[in-house]
């Protein structure tokens, strides 16, 4: 009994497992030990196999029944026709043909020519027009020039500014040139450009619209004097200039050189202003005294002073003597500068000075430069401006080695140029000084008022260490400063 039952039983077993075993795999698995309620591991089976069936079906086209046919597109050509050519240029007249070259460094006529095609004989018919030749034979970088070029023909016209206000054009018609003459009205302003010094004066003014030449203005002729710009400015230092611009057609095409300045180091405020004295432009204080010193202390910049003035034991003789100046040496060939304006009073070989210049100062100021290797290019009785180069150091006379020797004298007595008080410059009297505190009164104001908008708050750091203001006039002839 038991055995029949043990028999049937495995029967049983065996008809299911053979049933499990032809069954699909996902549906054995799903259903083995399956009681009615899905386990975790069974959900979590499913939702993996149902994860990749759609990622198949999204990335496999075929697997996707509702994938878009292939839907052919026709596809059109149109034919547009190109803007007609201006009938100015199919004719010969003129009209838009003008083409406008921009001079570079080392460009002459001929070659610009030479590019654009146009003939060497073209250019000297042009060149042989009055008036033509000095302003075409020496172009500067940067000059504009107009060549009104056809498509099917030769040069036809140039035209070239004679100057700020008149341009100038040239048409060529057969073997003749007509010229006709532009104006081109300009306006001029006065302006006002204010900035701080920053890491670099050079850079800031720069940066502000000045040009390197406003800034020697300042540094080498204004107040030289009277700041040291290596040692005594700062960042926060501040600087005002007063300069003249032309404007044509909406462009800057000039700046003028500085009318007036200020420069601010720390609390102490210096001012100038340009003023023509006997046709020669010099800067001036508010009280018409010159910025400039009638004399330079050292006829060598950055020389090294070798024997001071008094008594010594010559290098050469061996003997005690005075020594009537003081010595710089330098190497040989170095400019040597006049000490103020004068007169030459001698040039040519001086004894044991050897190569020597006087220079006759007025009111009974002479200078003496000794042992020279060649002179400048002056003779005696010309006349010559303070910093003129006279000659260029050398050894000639009695000396053992290249130097300057600078002797200065008043009324023929020999005086220490490095303790001497220098007699200041003439300073403006009568009609000059009324006629410059006529033409700077406003400068000073005008300044001071830009000021006061852009430095309101010096105490704000937070402001830009370079600003400009700008105050114009409207168009007003340019005074004679």
């Amino acid at each position: 009994m038991n055995t029949h039952s043990d028999i049937e039983r495995r029967e049983r077993l065996r008809a299911k497992r053979e049933a499990a075993l032809h069954r699909p795999v996902i549906a054995r698995h799903l259903s083995d030990g399956f009681t009615g309620r899905w386990s975790r591991r069974q959900w979590a089976q499913a939702s993996l196999f149902a994860t990749i069936g759609m990622l198949v079906a999204a990335i496999v086209p075929g697997f996707n029944p509702q994938a878009p046919a292939t839907v052919e597109v026709t596809r059109y050509s149109m034919a547009l026709p190109l803007p007609p050519l201006p009938t100015a240029r199919r004719t010969g007249q003129h009209g838009d043909s003008w083409q406008i070259v921009h001079v570079q460094r080392g460009q002459t006529l001929g070659k610009i020519f030479e590019e654009h095609g146009v003939p060497a004989s073209t250019m000297h018919l042009l060149l042989e027009h009055p008036g033509v030749k000095p302003a075409l034979t020496r172009l500067k970088p940067g000059t504009e020039l107009g060549l009104d070029l056809p498509v099917n023909g030769g040069l036809r016209a140039l035209r070239f500014d004679r100057d700020d206000s008149h341009r100038v054009e040239l048409t060529l018609v057969g073997d003749e040139v007509r010229e006709t003459v532009i104006e081109r009205p300009t306006e001029t302003r006065t302006v006002v450009i204010s900035g701080k010094v920053g890491r670099s004066l050079y850079r800031s003014a720069r940066k502000l619209g000045l040009t390197g030449s406003h800034v020697n203005t300042l540094t080498d002729e204004m107040f030289k004097y009277d700041i040291d710009f290596r040692e005594d400015v700062g960042a926060n230092d501040r600087f005002s200039v007063v300069v003249e611009q032309t404007w044509r057609e909406g462009e800057l095409i000039r700046t003028g050189p500085v009318l007036a300045a200020t420069f601010t180091t720390g609390d102490k405020l210096h001012s100038g202003f340009r003023f023509e004295r006997n046709g020669k432009p010099e800067y001036f204080t508010a009280d018409g005294r010159s910025l400039r010193k009638s004399f330079i202390r050292m006829p060598i910049p950055y020389a090294r002073l070798t024997s001071g003035f008094g008594t010594r034991r010559h290098p050469v003789l061996g003997t005690s003597r005075m020594h009537k100046g003081v010595d710089y040496a330098a190497g040989t060939g170095t400019p040597i500068m006049a000490a103020g304006d004068a007169r030459v009073q001698f040039v040519g070989w001086k004894g044991g000075y050897g190569r020597a210049v006087i220079l006759d100062h007025g009111r009974g100021y002479t200078t003496l430069y000794g042992h020279m290797s060649k002179f400048g290019n002056y003779k005696a009785g010309q006349r010559i401006s303070q910093g003129a180069v006279i000659g260029y150091v050398g050894s000639s006379g009695m000396s053992t080695g290249p130097h300057l020797h600078y002797e200065f004298r008043v009324n023929g007595v020999h005086r220490n140029p490095l303790s001497i008080t220098m007699p200041p410059p003439e300073p403006l009297s009568g009609a000059a000084l009324a006629q410059f505190r006529t033409q700077t009164s406003t400068a000073l104001e005008r300044i001071r008022e830009v000021e006061n908008i852009i430095y309101a708050d010096v105490g704000d750091e937070s402001k830009s260490n370079e600003r400009v203001a700008k105050k114009t006039d409207g168009a007003k002839p340019r005074p004679k400063a």
